[in-house]
């Protein structure tokens, strides 16, 4: 990576970082407080920090800002006399606009980029091809032994391009018996059905777009999957993926079912029931389109404060620093600024290391974790899983920020996942001496839990809690905050738009780290090892992952 100059403007916000509002070395400890949570995310989210993308120039200015923040706080370097650790990427960006052709007894149907659909590659190729494959409906793209649930059985699908709908049936069907009804699981997500479309050696994977199951717009789909994509460097080079990965709009979804002489909404309805059987469409998926591949390291920041009985034991904050970056075939603003995705938990995660380094000492140590392309698949964080810099069963649990509250405090907390870990009794215990109670996701169907980086220290045993702002404004009551929280997702969710603006109320904000503060602190000071609870999909490895040790 190159290495750029810093500007004059940011030297100036460092300088502010660390002097200004540098823990006071005669108090006892620093009080986290609105003015610096906003110099942080005003900074992070500026123009200059240019959405902050892994591999640009916003990388070089947002990880010297987090290397400085955490020196001038009294952070420990986690990697050795380091504060960062790399992470090897490989970026594949999809060029020239390329077509999907479809070709049947009914005609053809060209799709264009960006429009009807978005096609990449995660082979690390700069050629990719798909001729006149077969296509095969295969409903939720789901193989699930373990209930019952395959929708792969009895088809042969290699070399053949299957097409998937988002989420799972037990959100289609709202039967808590099936699946986890209205609750998301991971075989709902994007991510899953391309993985398993690959492992049933499927040429090219298609998912059609619909925006409720989905939880997002096309909007999302075309801002997030267009431009560079990164993944995580692989020996194979990719190979083991499909030749090509894809989301289509619904309308032109409906298109290419009524020209397969199949209805959309009734392949809906087959979808969703038990024995669901994969149905061939009688049509060929053509596409062809050239990518430019680039390798890079980038960074995660983490730093920590040594624990004074327990050390080699630690509790781990973490936020990821990254956002989509900037645009250049956008007219007018095309700088994804992500000012509350992520800059708020962030600075969050920067005002909390202030916090503990000012004292007193915790007695275990406790890890400040600040991670890359989270927007990309969750890949620093999942580098961190593989590569930790503590070891996994010496890691006691750990809180994920992504997304700050900015309208106020409430009397609630929202937890996504409530009820998995043990951590639910030591938040809650915080919570209710900040007079507040814990509420479930509002929207479980839309799977956060399985959206942000805690799931890929979740999936290697770690109990890891992902708290969000609560809904119940304490003066102006829910539907304000409701009303809200619609509009960002509506309008400025991955949006160059989503920036800071003045009538942002971080009072709320800080509330919660003053909760995510006491809720740590009260298990790192403790000798209690939280664990998940029984039934979560997490436990057998924790289980085993403590009994070894």
């Amino acid at each position: 990576m190159k290495n750029f100059a810093l500007t004059g403007a940011l030297l100036l916000s460092l300088a502010a970082c660390g002097d200004s509002q540098k823990p006071d070395e005669t108090a006892t400890s620093y009080t986290m407080n609105t003015e610096a949570l906003k110099g942080h995310v005003t900074t992070l989210a500026s123009d200059e920090f240019g959405g902050r993308a892994p591999g640009t120039p916003g990388e070089e200015l947002t990880v010297a800002y987090l290397e400085k923040a955490f020196r001038d706080a009294g952070l420990k370097p986690a990697n050795g006399d380091s504060y960062t650790q790399a992470v090897p990427l490989v970026s594949i960006e999809t060029k020239d606009a390329p077509e999907m052709t479809i070709k049947g007894e009914g005609g053809e149907l060209k799709l264009a980029y960006r429009a009807d659909h978005v096609v990449w590659t995660r082979r690390e190729q700069t050629d990719s091809e798909v001729h006149e494959s077969d296509m095969v409906f295969v409903g939720y793209g789901i193989n699930a032994p373990e209930r019952g649930w395959n929708d792969y059985d009895g088809v042969d699908v290699k070399g053949k391009t299957v097409v998937m709908l988002v989420n799972d049936p037990g959100y289609a069907t709202q039967d808590p018996d099936l699946f986890a009804g209205n609750t998301m699981t991971y075989y709902g997500r994007w991510d899953y059905k391309f993985d398993e479309a690959a492992r049933q050696g499927a040429a090219a994977a298609i998912i059609i777009h619909d925006t409720k199951p989905a939880a997002y717009g096309w909007m999302t789909v075309d801002s997030s999957w267009t431009g560079p994509q990164f993944g995580l460097v692989r020996e194979d080079k990719g190979t083991g993926f499909s030749e090509a990965e894809a989301w289509i709009t619904k309308e032109k979804a409906g298109e290419l079912f009524t020209m397969a002489g199949l209805d959309l909404q009734a392949m809906y309805d087959a979808a969703k029931t038990p024995g669901f059987k994969a149905v061939p469409m009688n049509l060929e998926f053509s596409t062809h389109f050239r990518s430019d591949v680039a390798h890079m390291d980038s960074r995660n920041v983490a730093g920590f404060v040594e624990g004074s009985e327990r050390p080699d034991e630690v509790f781990v904050y973490m936020a990821h620093w990254d956002h989509i970056g900037t645009d250049p075939t956008v007219e007018g603003d095309g700088i994804y600024n992500g000012a509350l995705d992520n800059a708020t938990g962030t600075g969050g995660l920067i005002e909390l290391a202030r916090k503990y380094a000012s004292g007193p000492k915790p007695k275990r140590s406790v890890l400040f974790l600040a991670v890359t392309a989270e927007e990309q698949g969750l890949l620093g964080s999942a580098y961190y899983a593989e590569h930790p810099l503590f070891p996994l069963k010496d890691t006691v649990g750990g809180i994920n920020m992504d997304g700050l509250n900015f309208y106020g405090p409430t009397r609630d907390v929202t937890v996504v996942g409530l009820g998995n870990s043990e951590l639910d009794d030591a938040l809650k215990a915080a919570a209710q001496a900040q007079d507040r109670i814990l509420v479930a996701d509002q929207e479980p169907e839309k799977g956060y839990f399985y959206r942000s980086d805690h799931f890929e220290l979740s999936k290697k045993g770690v109990p890891m809690l992902y708290p969000n702002s609560g809904y119940d404004h304490r003066e102006k009551g829910r539907a304000y905050v409701e009303a809200i929280v619609a509009e960002y997702i509506e309008k400025h969710y991955h949006s160059p738009s989503d920036e800071y603006r003045d009538d942002w109320d971080l009072t709320g904000a800080v509330e919660d780290l003053r909760l995510y503060y006491t809720t740590g602190r009260s298990l790192i000071d403790s000798d209690a090892w939280p664990n998940w609870r029984e039934g979560t999909e997490f436990k057998a490895t924790r289980d085993a992952q403590r009994k070894a040790d």
